[in-house]
């Protein structure tokens, strides 16, 4: 293919990208502008004063969107599930009781398997919540509460693969998962012990004193030291800095290599012969050492034109260790 073509193909495909982009974010302004507040908050009320269980289900799709919401409150320590309905019309419709409050997504709300189970539903005198996409869908006729999640079309040319409805079902679970957990005050600790596993594991249970250097590891030196006395100790730990402290371990000040650097490009060799005392920093950041090591992270990062390496971790005024960016960054917290 000649050189012009490919590159006029190519300009195609990008303009072809940005409209689909242009359209996805129309259909999503559409939905948000759209929604019903009202309907809403009377769902919100239902999943908040549930007693029981929130029973998610839906077909294809929209199923997949029900699998994943209740996932989402189950790892929030929310009891819900989710139910198939084709086997909840073989047997495990005895899994449901009577507190519990089932939530029906579906776009057309006409789908059969989801009308049987909803009758059954009903008859069982338990409340029932649909997220249509058709307002005078039978499904919605069978709820206590019905909500209709608007978009313009499908974002599939043909309108008819699952893109665009099944985004503003997600949006919408996911708000009432937060909006819920907001509600009943779940903490960080909390969802702590949810996750004891994996990246968000360490991350809600990794704390400083488990990634911090201490004893022999630290680079010290005291405050009467000469630089080319304490130097050699800033060389064999590799630390990339100098904890100055008393007699009593008490931290007076931190001086790093960056400060080598200034010093001499200002000061040249003779500043081999000053005193760790006239040299260090006593301006310090330090963090406690029970934090969690993402909270230690986040206030090392916090100055994007000034980044800090290392902290030091006190308990009181006395060193107990120190904290690299790099031990937290390896363990897989970032």
């Amino acid at each position: 293919m000649p050189l012009y073509d490919l590159i006029m193909q190519n300009q195609e495909k990008l303009r072809s990208l940005e409209n689909l982009f242009r359209e996805y974010k129309f259909n999503l302004d559409h939905f948000f502008g759209s929604l019903d507040q009202k309907k809403t908050e009377q769902i919100f009320e239902l999943f908040l004063n549930c007693t029981g269980k929130l029973i998610f289900t839906g077909v294809g799709k929209s199923g997949i969107v029900a699998k994943k919401l209740a996932s989402s409150m189950v790892s929030t320590g929310i009891p819900a599930l989710y139910l198939s309905s084709i086997n909840a019309l073989h047997g495990d419709i005895g899994m449901i009781s009577p507190n519990d409050l089932m939530i029906f997504i579906s776009r057309s709300g006409e789908n059969r398997e989801l009308l049987d189970l909803a009758t059954l539903v009903k008859n069982r005198g338990m409340i029932l919540t649909a997220w249509v996409s058709s307002p005078s869908s039978h499904l919605a006729d069978l709820s206590d509460v019905a909500i209709c999640l608007p978009f313009v079309k499908e974002l599939c040319p043909f309108d008819l693969a699952p893109t665009t409805s099944s985004t503003v079902q997600l949006i919408f679970g996911d708000i009432l998962l937060v909006a819920l957990m907001q509600a009943r005050g779940v903490t960080f600790d909390d969802y702590a012990l949810n996750h004891p596993a994996g990246a968000i594991g360490k991350k809600t249970t990794t704390r400083v004193y488990d990634l911090m250097l201490v004893e022999e590891r630290m680079p010290l030196c005291s405050p009467d030291q000469l630089l080319r006395e304490a130097i050699v100790e800033m060389t064999e730990k590799r630390c990339g800095c100098l904890l100055v402290i008393d007699m009593k371990s008490h931290l007076k000040g931190i001086f790093t290599d960056g400060d080598l650097r200034r010093f001499i490009q200002r000061e040249g060799a003779s500043i081999f012969e000053r005193s760790m005392s006239d040299l260090m920093t006593s301006n310090f950041i330090s963090i406690d050492r029970n934090i969690l090591a993402w909270q230690a992270l986040r206030l090392m990062q916090k100055d994007p034109g000034k980044k800090v390496m290392m902290l030091p971790v006190l308990e009181g005024k006395k060193l107990a260790g120190l904290l690299h960016m790099h031990d937290i960054v390896s363990s897989g917290i970032s």
